[in-house]
């Protein structure tokens, strides 16, 4: 993977609805799986009901504008510049065509949106934003949050860690109900490709890349 490769796709991790957990303080008591072992989440990969880390999620938020104003654009653009951020979505585009990465986009704003609404309704609250976690920290704090026990990449085995499981639903739900069902399976098919990329560029050659790419 090119350096800008790189750079765009551990930035479409960060991107992530919910993208937040505190792994590298605690891996080992994170990366546990679900008390139902065989449970799956909707769009695959196992469940992880365990209880959520935030300072990811806040991160990504202040990228992008803040809760009220929030752009998946801007937090890219914030991090990347626009020129690189230009160049890696023609490069998406080629790989995956330009609807579904315009799809993946514009969802990822619905996402971010409606997910911190339902924290806010559930009185969840995001701490500040840790000053040092960006760039490949962030990356690879994300890589190892979407890890599941089998060594597998997964978007909701991310999203779960997030918020939490129950409100992972939640949001999904409401992307079905008012966009499509198409639209969320997109979106965590995309996402699912991207941080194989970016684990496999930070060497973390043990990562599977799951079976929705």
């Amino acid at each position: 993977m090119n350096k800008r490769l790189f750079q765009f796709a551990a930035l479409v991790a960060a991107a992530a609805l919910f993208a937040g957990t505190a792994w590298a303080q605690n891996t080992s008591q994170s990366n546990t799986p679900s008390a139902a072992g065989s449970a799956t989440n909707m769009f695959g990969g196992p469940i992880y009901s365990g209880e959520p880390a935030l300072p990811v999620t806040a991160a990504l938020v202040k990228a992008g504008g803040g809760a009220e104003n929030f752009s998946f654009s801007k937090a890219l653009v914030s991090m990347l510049g626009e020129k690189t951020v230009n160049a890696e979505v023609a490069k998406l585009t080629t790989q995956y065509g330009k609807d579904e990465v315009h799809t993946f986009i514009t969802g990822m704003d619905y996402a971010v949106k409606d997910g911190l609404k339902r924290a806010t309704e559930a009185g969840i609250k995001l701490p500040a934003a840790p000053a040092d976690l960006h760039g490949v920290a962030l990356a690879r704090t994300l890589v190892t949050a979407g890890t599941t026990p089998d060594g597998t990449w997964w978007s909701g085995y991310l999203f779960d860690h997030a918020l939490s499981h129950d409100l992972h639903n939640q949001v999904m739900n409401d992307i079905n109900t008012n966009v499509s069902s198409q639209a969320d399976l997109t979106t965590h098919k995309l996402l699912n490709q991207a941080m194989f990329d970016v684990a496999h560029a930070l060497g973390h050659k043990h990562v599977k890349l799951a079976s929705l790419h």
